[in-house]
């Protein structure tokens, strides 16, 4: 699509209200989104995040935006106590329960992330940065932070010095917090005996000889702390300030505060022009997360393996779930919720196929009053998108559209043929590729490549054994199919020809 000058307002959680979108770039967005720490399955709190901002990335492209979309990969230097900054690495401490290297299961974690997002047509970002690729990058914003006079290393340990940063700028402003209440918090937590005020925060933490995720630098062997990597990371990407940063409501405090005050110390200026957060999914009015073990993998909705889970979910029925709601809202999860998302999903899916089936009767009498309705519904498609990405409406207004098109067929009304181009274009375009809900793949269409892969090996072994009648046959039976075979001496491999 080409570009669309639109008026997008966005609701900013720094200062709370609804703010007119102006890019640092005229045509251009600069995103950039925390990531999942990966040393545990994904699940639906991770599913929200990355729906949430997979929409917002759509519909700049589908404006014509360029857009560039930075999500991070957490692999190192995420404690398991957030807020004190101290404990066991995550993910150190589930290689160590595993008996793994601790990059290996950041790797599978990673990549089931990954086969889990795309299952739920979460487009990848532009950039996928981890953590520990980027350990020069944040020892010099370390480095930066501590020539300002804002952090002080004690003990192979750096320390953002959160009292020395409050004379010069305002620590709090986007989580409200207190900063007289902080620093006069307890300081009993272990671990925290060599900090100047127990509201400072690690940039840098020394490791013991026995830690096994560490690297050096001008403070010894170490690692980075949690938040300093998407400092360093967006700033390299993105550069200062950027677009739109966003992320789950539960990281407001520490994470985003700290990554606010972490630019403003190194480099004198904010991030970004834009915080958007993600509500969270509950169950029974609690946070759905892994540190609380209440939480569903998404795995098990796709099987159904889960006490509190009826049956299986589709992903697309799961993705309808999540935009049903606006992003700022809650999602408290239930089955009959997921259920009433499995039906109205269905049906705008039946609907996309219909609206695209439907003619016009070139003899028939405009019906002027229903053309009107349909160009301002698709009129409305675009405002309520451009209300802080409000995809709950925008829902609302796809159903309009899928109203007036039956009471087209119904009644034998006619419309103009660029009326009706306008309402495939818009049903379309904002259902699949603003929303991103495509029609459901069956469980049979799943499996199929693991089915041809058995016949593949079954042929490979035939020919093997020189039973070439067995081989021939499968070859003849999958070519009328439209199945081509390709043998090699590795392998026996199989592609659809294209019709």
């Amino acid at each position: 699509m080409e570009f669309v000058a639109s008026k997008i307002y966005v609701r900013n959680t720094l200062t709370g209200k609804k703010e007119l979108f102006t890019p640092v770039v005229k045509g251009k967005v600069g995103m950039y989104v925390c990531g999942p720490t990966v040393y545990g399955e994904p699940h639906l709190g991770h599913a929200r995040s990355a729906i949430t901002f997979d929409v917002v990335y759509r519909y700049f492209t589908y404006l014509g935006y360029k857009v560039r979309y930075i999500r991070n990969i957490t692999d190192v230097g995420h404690l398991e106590d957030e807020l004190s900054g101290e404990g066991e690495d995550k993910i150190a401490k589930k290689a160590r329960l595993e008996q793994l290297e601790p990059m290996e299961v950041a790797q599978r974690y990673t990549n089931l992330y990954r086969d889990m997002m795309a299952t739920l047509n979460v487009l990848p970002p532009s950039i996928e940065p981890v953590a520990s690729g980027h350990i020069t990058e944040q020892i010099e914003v370390i480095k930066h932070i501590i020539s300002n006079g804002m952090a002080y290393e004690i003990g192979g340990s750096v320390y953002l010095d959160v009292k020395a940063y409050a004379q010069k700028y305002h620590y709090g402003e986007l989580s409200g917090r207190v900063l007289e209440e902080l620093l006069s918090g307890s300081r009993s937590l272990e671990g925290q005996e060599d900090k100047k005020h127990p509201a400072d925060f690690a940039l840098w933490k020394k490791a013991q000889a026995t830690h096994i995720m560490r690297w050096p630098s001008p403070w010894g062997m170490g690692f980075p702390g949690w938040h300093i990597e998407c400092t360093a990371m967006s700033n390299k990407y993105l550069g200062l300030p950027f677009d739109i940063h966003g992320g789950g409501m539960d990281l407001k405090f520490p994470h985003h505060e700290a990554e606010i005050a972490q630019s403003y110390a190194a480099f004198g200026c904010s991030p970004v022009n834009y915080w958007m957060h993600n509500n969270m999914m509950t169950l029974e009015g609690q946070k759905m997360a892994k540190s609380k073990g209440n939480f569903i993998s998404l795995s098990q909705m796709f099987n159904g393996e889960h006490p509190l889970l009826h049956k299986a979910y589709n992903p697309m029925t799961v993705r309808f779930l999540m935009l049903q709601a606006h992003y700022g809202s809650p999602i408290d999860f239930s089955n009959e919720a997921l259920k009433s998302a499995e039906v109205a999903c269905s049906k705008l899916l039946k609907g996309l196929e219909f609206i695209n089936n439907l003619q016009n009767d070139k003899t028939g009498q405009i019906d002027n009053a229903l053309s009107k309705q349909i160009l301002e519904t698709c009129q409305s498609c675009f405002d309520k998108m451009n209300d802080d990405f409000n995809t709950a409406e925008t829902i609302a207004c796809l159903f309009e559209l899928l109203s007036m098109a039956h009471k087209l067929e119904q009644t034998g009304s006619n419309i103009s043929a660029e009326v009706l181009r306008k309402l495939k274009n818009t049903y379309k375009g904002f259902l699949s590729d603003v929303l991103g809900i495509l029609p459901e793949v069956s469980s049979e269409s799943r499996i199929l490549p693991e089915v041809l892969d058995i016949l593949s090996e079954l042929r490979q072994e035939a020919r093997a054994k020189k039973n070439f009648a067995l081989s021939d046959y499968i070859r003849e039976r999958l070519t009328a199919l439209g199945i081509r075979i390709n043998d090699s001496k590795e392998k026996t491999t199989y592609e659809f020809n294209r019709m």
